[in-house]
């Protein structure tokens, strides 16, 4: 073999390697909290990948919440809700105080609210969900088998990768969905907003309401800094309520340590 091929060779090996190789320092943040989950981070052209826990990103789990963001955009485009639009609380008690009163779009998104998303569901069909689904490529396509929590306890699964992969998609605008659609969601995910960056994210909880330990908390979303966007997708396991709160201090705390966050 040539010198000159064999020396390119290890070299893309190499970079290769490092790009998806177990990150120390971010897997020092997990052991100090005797956190055990995953964490991918990635910019915006895939030039640099920082990760933790390579074989649990690539593990298809329930989306949970997360999939409200394709979620808003499908329901946008079907016309099962509007901006503006009103959905009427029934009146019993749906467990979260936020729950128990007339939603928007806005402020189901910012509660996860999943009565209301549950009423979209119903509203859009499994038939367009499955169409959506496999124009988004979004993690194992399916919907189903019941139509108002397939995201919640059903047969949609995603990894870590997948939802990095999505998210980039989603800020490229590669899909079919009306700019004022995109719009909105970006407002709606806007979590923190300084001079220095925008941070938009989506939480998402597997296991919610229901008697089973641990659940897996998700954390994904991304980050405007600096003329870069950083993509990260989160989730580990939540053996205490106390435990969610991490799942931001983590993502946060890696963030920095890249030397991302300033």
């Amino acid at each position: 073999m040539p010198r000159t091929f064999s020396f390119f060779a290890l070299l893309l090996f190499t970079l290769t390697s490092s790009a998806f190789a177990e990150d120390a320092g971010i897997a020092r943040l997990f052991k100090e909290k005797n956190i055990r989950g995953t964490i991918v981070i990635s910019s915006l052209d895939g030039a640099t990948t920082y990760s933790h826990n390579d074989e649990r990103a690539a593990t298809r789990m329930l989306p949970a919440s997360t999939f409200k963001i394709p979620n808003t955009l499908i329901a946008l485009e079907e016309g099962a809700i509007a901006d503006e639009k009103v959905l009427k609380w029934d009146g019993t008690d749906k467990g979260v105080a936020a729950w128990n009163k007339d939603q928007t779009l806005e402020s189901a998104f910012k509660s996860s609210c999943i009565w209301f998303y549950q009423d979209l569901a119903r509203r859009v069909g499994t038939e367009r969900y499955n169409a959506w689904l496999a124009k988004l490529q979004y993690g194992n396509g399916q919907a189903g088998p019941e139509l108002s929590n397939f995201w919640l306890e059903g047969a949609l699964r995603i990894s870590a990768q997948e939802q990095i992969a999505f998210l980039k998609r989603l800020y490229r605008r590669e899909f079919p969905f009306k700019a004022s659609s995109y719009e909105l969601l970006r407002k709606l995910m806007i979590i923190e907003q300084t001079p220095a960056y925008t941070l938009r994210t989506k939480t998402g909880i597997v296991g919610w309401g229901q008697k089973v330990s641990p659940q897996i908390g998700w954390y994904v979303g991304y980050l405007e800094t600096g003329g870069k966007v950083w993509f990260f997708a989160m989730n580990m396991e939540i053996a205490r309520p106390e435990d969610g709160r991490l799942r931001q201090e983590l993502t946060m705390a890696a963030l920095r340590q890249k030397g991302i966050l300033k």
